[in-house]
């Protein structure tokens, strides 16, 4: 298949460092190309692909310093895309809901994926407007607050098999948090975690500027007064696989509704187990008791450090190769590029327990 790939424009593909959808977008394309599909992605002009690179700018937009205002350089993506559009059999677009005017009239070529959080008022109306554009959820949980859309199917991420290795044994054991300081993903949950189980806890995280009121208020002052917390600061993926392996849980202690949750999996492939949080779509990602414990309160997250020692690692291992590899992901996405035209609008089904393929709907 010809298949076009539209990133996002604020980091590159893959991204320098944090980057969970330029991350995906990387991981799909290059698989895609291992799997023999000529793909072209429309990326930002420093991304690395095996694909066809169409450069929509310089350099990925947060990094420089000279951009204010991302939106021209995001309609002249979609300008770029619009001619070549009927060189391909599929577009496939990872920027939200900014492509939907101008694209609607080929929605039989066209999939999005919805990458971020659905239950923000202000979508409803538009979601309502475009009901019959194909779309992907990343997980059920994060459908839920939509009106009936064309739902095209459900496709857990997947990272590369031999990405981040297994590792049987950490050197060192820690408590491990990655990701953002910010609200939602809780950074006090996980230093008070620390605090009542004595473990050291190493945060490996990025402080954005919306959030630095936050960090300088509660999560800084938390950090000073806990001797047991290292923060390290946003580390890149080459740093990722050490930090990740060598802990011996990696903490997931978010407050709102994740879409995913990209660094669940990947502390998975490194044998690592996750204590996470039961909110948004960490059921559909942690089974527990294999690869990790879902908790309800900081009393039941204290418990699961202490039942560490009864999860296998390389069963944690296992769970990532069946469950969530990019192969896997690729070929989920195939199947829907093969159905586009074929949904009707409907609801989510109930997805009988224990299925954990991709979710497609029948075209009856």
């Amino acid at each position: 298949m010809k298949i076009a790939q539209i990133a996002p424009l604020i980091e590159s593909v893959p991204p320098r460092f944090y980057g969970g959808t330029e991350r995906i977008v990387s991981y799909l394309t290059e698989e895609l190309v291992r799997q023999g599909h000529d793909v072209t992605l429309f990326a930002s002009g420093d991304s690395l692909t095996s694909a066809k690179l169409v450069p929509c700018c310089d350099t990925a937009l947060r990094l420089n310093r000279h951009v204010q205002d991302p939106l021209p350089y995001l309609a002249m993506m979609l300008e770029r895309v619009r001619q070549q559009a009927d060189d391909f059999d599929v577009l496939h677009f990872h920027i939200d809901y900014l492509h939907f005017p101008l694209f609607r009239k080929i929605s039989d070529r066209v999939v999005t994926t919805l990458h971020g959080r659905l239950d923000l008022p202000d979508l409803q109306p538009l979601y309502r407007m475009f009901p019959d554009l194909p779309l992907v959820s990343i997980s059920d949980d994060q459908r839920r607050p939509m009106p009936p859309v064309n739902w095209a199917g459900t496709v857990y991420h997947g990272l590369p098999e031999t990405l981040l290795p297994f590792t049987a044994e950490p050197d060192v054991g820690y408590l491990a948090f990655l990701g953002r300081i910010s609200p939602e993903k809780r950074p006090d949950r996980a230093i008070e975690i620390a605090r009542r189980t004595g473990l050291v806890l190493k945060m490996a995280a990025k402080v954005d500027k919306a959030d630095q009121g936050y960090w300088e208020r509660v999560v800084e002052p938390m950090i000073r007064n806990t001797p047991n917390v290292e923060f390290i600061g946003e580390i890149n993926e080459r740093q990722k696989a050490a930090f990740l392996g060598n802990a011996s849980a990696l903490l997931f202690p978010i407050d709102w509704p994740e879409p995913f949750g990209l660094v669940m999996i990947e502390a998975m492939a490194c044998g690592t187990p996750v204590i996470a949080f039961r909110c948004g779509s960490v059921p559909e990602v942690v089974d527990h008791g294999v690869s990790g414990f879902i908790v309800d309160d900081l009393d039941e997250a204290v418990a699961a450090v202490d039942a560490l020692g009864n999860l296998d690692r390389a069963a944690v291992r296992r769970q990532f190769e069946r469950r969530f590899t990019a192969e896997r992901m690729a070929r989920d996405y195939v199947e829907i590029y093969r159905s586009l035209g074929d949904h009707r609008i409907l609801p989510l089904p109930p997805r009988p327990a224990g299925n954990r393929n991709v979710a497609l709907l029948d075209a009856a």
